[in-house]
């Protein structure tokens, strides 16, 4: 059996009993797992204390930074590299390689790893949503999550989702992907993105009137943001998301999984654009 590798596993949770033991599991190869707890009431602390993994407290007071900032900051990690998962993601083995092999390299300061989506019962291969890439394998003193928006309000939690690493320093691509079973059943789909709505809402009124935008976003990611502050102007946009989806990404290829993710986008694309102008209405 290979030395654990030295690297550091964040995993931000909140009564994540269901997921967090294969989560740990997938991870145990690391020679530090770092579990930061929003106070969960189910058996979230046992499943991590039996893994032998350190579990650390986090109060937000509902202000930056949030979950993961906090803890890169704050946590005196063992290692210099840090591996961020969520409970309901998995390490695959051929990613497990190619994190270790990327120890020796000295070019990049991150890595980008790619997620596979499970939904329906089966993995999501088109929609815009694979290969979808993340930057989670990366120098700790050198990336932090950019704040987007204020989320006081808005429902969406103490944890980053949409935001990404701001790193100091290059990065490159992993091999290998990381599973990610975050959709369960069409219900917890809709329960989440009616939150996140929120959030997009907010996001979409405070860049008109000229919010953060990092500068140096790597290029893939600065196009996306462009062509979605485009989409914010358009008419139909929840018949264009669906469009985007389902035909230009090519969920068709999806069968039916494709064809209820796609139509659960424009839903969420309608949600963000009336909440938006209920926020401007208020304003």
């Amino acid at each position: 059996m290979p030395a654990p590798a030295p690297i550091s596993v964040l995993i931000p949770v909140k009564n994540e009993a269901a997921n967090l033991a294969a989560c740990l599991a997938s991870v145990a190869w690391c020679d530090e797992i770092v579990v930061i707890d929003s106070g969960s009431t189910d058996a979230t602390r046992e499943i991590t204390q039996k893994a032998g993994a350190r579990i650390v407290d986090f109060t937000w007071n509902g202000q930056f930074p949030k979950k993961k900032n906090w803890a890169l900051a704050n946590v005196p990690w063992k290692n210099e590299w840090v591996f961020i998962i969520d409970a309901d993601e998995r390490c695959t083995l051929p990613l497990e390689a190619a994190m270790r092999a990327a120890l020796g390299q000295s070019q990049h300061q991150g890595f980008y790893v790619n997620r596979r989506f499970w939904f329906l019962d089966g993995w999501l291969n088109h929609c815009g949503y694979f290969p979808s890439w993340n930057l989670r394998f990366f120098r700790h003193a050198l990336g932090r999550y950019e704040k987007l928006a204020d989320s006081a309000g808005t429902g969406s939690g103490d944890n980053e989702v949409h935001e990404h690493v701001e790193l100091r320093g290059s990065a490159g691509y992993l091999a290998g992907e990381m599973e990610h079973y975050a959709f369960p059943d069409i219900a917890t789909w809709i329960e989440k993105h009616n939150r996140y709505s929120n959030w997009e809402a907010r996001l979409q009124v405070e860049a008109e009137a000229g919010g953060h935008e990092p500068a140096d976003l790597e290029p893939g990611l600065a196009r996306k943001r462009r062509l979605r502050r485009l989409a914010w102007s358009l008419p139909f946009r929840p018949t264009l998301r669906f469009l985007y989806h389902y035909v230009w990404r090519a969920g068709v290829l999806d069968g039916y999984r494709g064809f209820v993710f796609c139509r659960l986008m424009a839903w969420y694309e309608f949600l963000s654009a009336a909440k938006a102008r209920e926020l401007r209405r208020k304003r």
